[in-house]
């Protein structure tokens, strides 16, 4: 073994103890520190002739850095701005995919180099994978969504997953430009979140979900507060007043959890304009639904194959908060709470498109929630259709006309 990969093993020990010690805060000027200190005390003890001697001290002091800090083999697909997720099913198969489309790499990586690089990301992240947590979900400080898997939940091999945040749109306007919206259908949705009205976002998974919540928030006026709340930070709001939090895992003696329904009943107390949920999954839907119905604007995103499936979705998912949470109860909050559902999906080019805009009336009979489509797509294209939004009179208090948002060119000429 050379030198500089010894110096690299010793630093990486080192790292390991910290972070379990809970010292270790993944400082870039802290690392090279360490780095700095093993580096000489490895030169003094191969005087004696026991170790290689290092050539160059600065010069292997920088590959350790870069070794132990960056993403190793990996690197090249996080400085390619086309790549926007990278998963490993075993150490000779790395895939990558861009714009929606999946290609196996030519990267071939070995057992312990795929431990190192989930150690090296974790690092910076305060959560832990092992046996007795065999799932980790964490944000990296490029605002990529890490998940890994190891075994014996998995057959063999550690499974990784990194969805990359690649910020081609942070605005309607951008959406626009790229052909996921038209600009009418922009039009609307802006002024749909200016006046306050209640926001699902619905797709499958990579169909840019958390891209156009993004871009919804976007439009919310500055002297509005935003409170998010997600299992991971995903969402990357440029709003002034702006606070984000995220779910944490049990700590080793399996206490310190902080699940999403104890975040969106947080949220709550913090005096929120807007209450954003990343994605509601579980019982934290009821959570969302009780802030929502009590008039509180908000926005979230949820798993569904279309809109209708969504709202469908909504009045099951917060019968899992318990027994006495009955569809008496929570089909008429849904039709009471959301107002719009938007529904993204990605098609077989891997191109992202909303798909269609569905409102919620209000109404609910025979545990239905009755629904009106705003915009649909016919052939390729989202066109008007014949439905309406609730509550003219918010887009009329802030200053919208909702007839000529939503009427047709030739209509507008009439």
């Amino acid at each position: 073994m050379d030198a500089v990969r010894q110096v690299e093993l010793d630093v990486r020990a080192q790292v390991r103890a910290r972070i379990a010690a809970g010292s270790f805060r993944a400082d870039p000027a802290e690392l090279r520190r360490l780095v700095d200190d093993v580096v000489r005390d490895y030169d003094l003890r191969s005087l004696d002739g026991s170790l290689p001697a290092l050539v160059d001290r600065d010069a292997a002091a920088r590959e350790v850095v870069a070794a132990v800090s960056g993403h190793g083999p990996l690197q090249r697909f996080f400085d390619d701005p086309e790549i926007e997720e990278i998963w490993i099913n075993e150490p000779g198969k790395v895939f990558v995919a861009r714009a929606g489309v999946p290609e196996l790499t030519t990267t071939i990586l070995d057992e312990e180099t795929v431990a190192e690089l989930v150690e090296r990301m974790l690092a910076s992240t305060g959560r832990r994978v092992d046996l007795s947590s065999p799932f980790v979900d964490a944000a990296l400080p490029d605002g990529s969504r890490l998940h890994v898997v190891i075994p014996d939940v998995t057959r063999r091999h550690w499974a990784v997953n990194i969805r990359r945040f690649v910020a081609r749109a942070r605005r309607l306007e951008d959406l626009v430009e790229l052909g996921s919206l038209t600009a009418p259908a922009a039009r609307f949705l802006a002024a749909a979140v200016v006046a306050g009205l209640n926001v699902l976002v619905s797709g499958a998974t990579h169909s840019g979900k958390t891209t156009l919540l993004n871009c919804l928030l976007s439009e919310v006026p500055a002297s509005r507060r935003i409170v998010t709340c997600e299992e991971v930070f995903e969402l990357q709001l440029q709003a002034r007043d702006v606070v984000a939090m995220q779910c944490r895992q049990p700590n080793l003696e399996g206490r310190g959890e902080i699940p999403l329904r104890r975040l969106v009943k947080e949220a709550l107390r913090m005096r929120p304009d807007r209450l954003v949920v990343g994605e509601v999954r579980q019982a934290e839907s009821l959570d969302l639904l009780i802030a929502l119905n009590s008039g509180m604007p908000g926005a979230a995103t949820i798993h569904a194959n279309s809109a209708s499936d969504a709202v469908a979705k909504m009045c099951t998912l917060p019968l899992l908060a318990g027994e006495n949470v009955t569809s008496g109860f929570v089909v008429p909050a849904v039709a009471a709470s959301l107002d719009l559902v938007v529904h993204a999906e990605l098609d077989p080019r891997g191109r992202r498109r909303v798909h269609e805009i569905l409102a919620v009336t209000g109404r609910s009979e025979g545990g239905i929630v009755e629904t009106s489509p705003v915009y649909v797509t016919r052939g390729n294209s989202l066109v008007r259709s014949s439905g309406w939004p609730p509550h003219r009179d918010r887009f009329a208090r802030a200053g919208f006309d909702l007839g000529e948002l939503l009427a047709e060119p030739g209509q507008l000429l009439g």
